[in-house]
This record gives structure tokens, sequence and C-alpha cells, in this order.
């Protein structure tokens, strides 16, 4: 080989050609570089975890899986797992899937899953069958939300007392000033550009009942990994608010996922969001996009 091909040979294999392609990378909150074992490490000794994911990014949903596993392994039965994807008026039909009452298709059927649960949801629930967990299904029935959605808090007087058992307890406790609800109301869709001023509080109704549904399948010594759109915890507030509420001196740690082109740092705007930020490239493969978030 000629030297000056020799030359082109090798500036080709050790420049854009040969770099690595990383798929995820770990930052503290501070955006200080991190791991996974430290993630590890960290949420460990929590009574909450939670893994705030983007809905259609397959790097979250591994982690999440992997996560689980890795968490397993340390609390062994004292882990439960939760989640953003199931309802609470479901419970019923995971229960009785795990202990082989109903068939999976049964429940597949019947349990008004997500499009993409086959991909990404399913895993989890079959670890926690599989290893004797107990699996919460945290969220709000959507028949619910959309009556806050249309008619806010009050709305919910309607609802029968068979209906209020899905629902965190009323009234509901609501901040209107707190920036994630606060921040929806810039968003389109009502008048002159904003969205209507019941949209954050059919937010609000989802994150309440998802707290109240962690709280009560909590005991002391457990940690609950819980699972959900990364809008629910970010910068500590949403469930983790409403959690707080009840049990002020819980501790909890939370994982949340963003998009970057360039993941070799985190983007300050970033910052702050949550104990461990998992950066994945923009250009990362989508997983299927669903009507549940």
């Amino acid at each position: 080989m000629k030297l000056s091909a020799f030359i082109l040979f090798v500036s080709l294999t050790t420049g854009s050609f040969g770099k690595d392609k990383p798929a995820y990378k770990v930052f503290t909150g501070e955006g200080k570089k991190s791991n996974y074992e430290a993630i590890i490490s960290e949420i460990s000794k929590s009574d909450f975890v939670f893994f705030g994911e983007l809905h259609d990014n397959p790097i979250a949903h591994w982690l999440e899986l992997e996560v689980t596993k890795s968490l397993f392994d340390i609390k062994a039965k004292n882990l439960v797992l939760a989640a953003e994807m199931f309802e609470t008026d479901n419970q019923i039909l995971i229960d009785e899937y795990f202990a082989d009452i109903i068939k999976e298709s049964s429940f597949e059927t019947e349990a008004r899953l997500w499009s993409n649960y086959g991909t990404d949801y399913k895993p989890l629930l079959n670890f926690a069958k599989q290893n004797g967990l107990s699996f919460v299904a945290s969220n709000i029935p959507r028949r619910y939300a959309s009556v806050v959605s249309s008619g806010g808090f009050e709305a919910l007087q309607k609802v029968s007392s068979d209906g209020l058992r899905f629902i965190a307890p009323l009234p509901i406790e609501y901040d209107p000033e707190l920036s994630c609800y606060k921040g929806m109301l810039s968003m389109g869709g009502g008048p002159m550009g904003h969205a209507s001023p019941n949209l954050p509080k059919a937010q609000a109704i989802k994150d309440a009942t998802m707290a109240n549904s962690i709280l009560k399948n909590w005991q002391k010594g457990q940690i609950v990994l819980h699972f959900n759109g990364s809008y629910h915890t970010d910068k500590y507030l949403g469930i983790i608010w409403y959690l707080k509420r009840h049990n002020p001196d819980a501790k909890v740690s939370t994982i949340t996922t963003v998009q970057q082109d360039d993941i070799s740092k985190l983007n300050d705007e970033y910052k702050g969001s949550a104990d461990f930020i998992i950066v994945v490239p923009s250009s990362m493969t989508k997983t299927i996009k669903t009507a549940g978030q």
C-alpha cells in the first residue's frame, strides 16, 4: 500500500468513521459525569424511585428493565414496581393475571394497554410476575382525567362512590403556581393559543392519584420503583409534590431522560431536573408513540 493511501486509511478509521457511538450518557443533576453503577448505589438507599421516561425512547425502556433487575438483586421481594401506564381500575386484572386466575390473553384484551406495551412495558410486568413482585397500576382511569379536563375538579362530585375508589381522595390539593402546571397554560389548543385552565388540573389529578397509589402500596423497608413520563416528576414536582405532602420524610430519588444532539455534556436547561439525567442522542430511533401520555 502506498504511503499516501495508508495515511488516508488511518485518518478515516481513526476519525469520524471510527468514533464510538454511545447510546446514552449519565449525568448528575449538577451536570457532572456519572454512570449506571452510581445510579444503582444511590437509588438503592431510597424509599421511592421515580424513573422519568420519554415514552417513545427505547434506551429509557431498556434501562428501566436493567434498573429493575439491579434493584431486585439488592432488595429482592422488598422491591415494588408501579407505573403510570396502568390505571387503578385495572389493578384487579394485574392481580388476577399474576395469580394465574386469568390468562395473559384475557389480561391484554381487557386492560386498555398502551400501544407500545408489548415492546416497552410487558418486559417489566413479566419480570414482576416471574419473580413474585407486586406491580401497582398507579394512574387515574383516563375517563376521570377527561372529566377533570372538561369540567375541573368540581366535576368529580358527580362520580359515584365506586368510581371515586380509583381516584386520590377529594378534595384535591392544587397549586396552579407550580411550574409543571403553570407551564401547561402556554400550550396551544385554547382561546388565543392558550390551553384550557382545566388542562393542568387534569395533569394534577393524575399526579395526585399516582402519589396516592404509591403510598398505599409501600411499607417501610421497601422500595417502590415507579415508571412515568418525565414531566410527572421533573424538578421534583408533580407526583413527588403530592407524595411529599403526605410523607415529607420520604427518601426520594429521581431519574429523568432527555435528548440532545451532543451527549458529551449536559445542556444547562436540564440541570436540576433530577438526581440522575440520562442523555440520549436526538438521532436515537423511536418506539411506537402512544395516546396514553
